[in-house]
């Protein structure tokens, strides 16, 4: 007995139909949204390289968390900007600093309605805009700046993070971070780990966020992951798994969806990407000349990051693409 042909243009007739056989699935509960705070100011500066994100007071940041917790993302993760840097960037462990100050705000207004995470990393807070304590040749010392990264867990988890979220791709951060946040008491504070940060060119924008240049036009090469690898990636997520991390992080995404993928298929550990700022920023740009749609390229562009295996994903689209999915 033979039987017809399947053919798959049939379940691709109508929107209900590609619904209901749809493989993979965008919702609020994948979005978490980067926030930018700065010290010293009173109204929301907007960022002109990122349309539409600005950065917050400590007032108006109470009022972008309670709209996006009213829209149902789950989480934020918050980047400071503070009015004094030096050169070990002490304002990352203080405990008035910026983001120190924030999280103990929106903690107390919105208690436990929504995941705090706190970047973790000293660059927006030095002044030479490295991630950690440069040496007198001008290269990052790792070991010295691990106790800084403890300093700052410490502080974030005092002033009530869920989760910290070491960036700054030293060896051996996720278990100086563990240690010390398990010393002081905090072993519930999870630990997501930018485990595979590429050195990559589209993180200008960001840079301009939280007012951050490397000194002598250097660059993170010697410390980020190099955009032409990819089973050191791996390694570097398996090491910061071993070292206790809780979850790990692709930053970028869209040009690292095969790593995203990759990861995925040997991980049984929550993964997240990060859809960065020059990816943002283009696509923005793009849809504002007219070129693209931008609601249906930012559904397809996060769509693919979800597709590609991440669990949830950091974007500056979070709050809009919520309102879609709400729609």
């Amino acid at each position: 007995m033979s039987f017809p042909k399947r053919r798959p243009r049939r379940l691709r007739r109508t929107p209900a139909i590609r619904r209901l056989v749809a493989e993979t699935r965008l919702g609020v509960d994948d979005l978490i949204a980067p926030l930018f705070v700065r010290e010293g100011i009173t109204e929301p500066i907007p960022i002109p390289s990122l349309p539409g994100v600005v950065q917050h007071s400590l007032e108006s940041l109470g009022g972008e968390v309670k709209q996006l917790a009213a829209l149902g993302v789950p989480g934020v993760i918050l980047f400071g900007i503070p009015e004094a840097k030096d050169s070990v960037g002490s304002e990352a462990w203080n405990p008035d600093g910026i983001v120190q100050r924030a999280l103990a705000e929106t903690r107390q207004e919105f208690g436990d309605e929504i995941v705090l995470i706190a970047d973790l990393c000293v660059d927006e807070y030095t002044d030479h805009g490295h991630c950690g304590i440069v040496d007198d040749h001008g290269r990052v010392d790792n070991d010295a700046t691990l106790e800084l990264y403890a300093n700052a867990a410490v502080a974030q988890a005092t002033a009530g993070a869920d989760t910290v979220a070491p960036s700054g791709m030293m060896d051996g951060q996720v278990a100086a971070i563990r240690s010390a946040l398990d010393g002081a008491g905090f072993t519930e504070t999870s630990i997501l780990a930018y485990s595979a940060k590429y050195a990559s060119a589209l993180y200008g924008p960001f840079r301009d966020a939280v007012d951050v240049t490397i000194a002598d036009g250097g660059d993170r090469r010697g410390y980020q992951q190099d955009w032409h690898n990819s089973r050191e990636a791996l390694e570097e997520i398996r090491l910061d798994l071993e070292e206790g991390a809780d979850m790990v992080m692709v930053k970028p995404a869209l040009a690292y969806l095969d790593i995203i993928a990759k990861a995925r298929e040997g991980l049984d550990v929550p993964l997240a990407a990060y859809h960065v700022s020059g990816e943002y920023a283009m696509l923005k740009a793009a849809a504002a000349n007219g070129w693209i749609d931008g609601d249906a390229a930012a559904l397809e562009v996060l769509g693919s990051i979800k597709r590609a295996g991440a669990d949830f994903i950091l974007t500056y689209l979070a709050a809009e693409v919520a309102a879609m999915l709400h729609d």
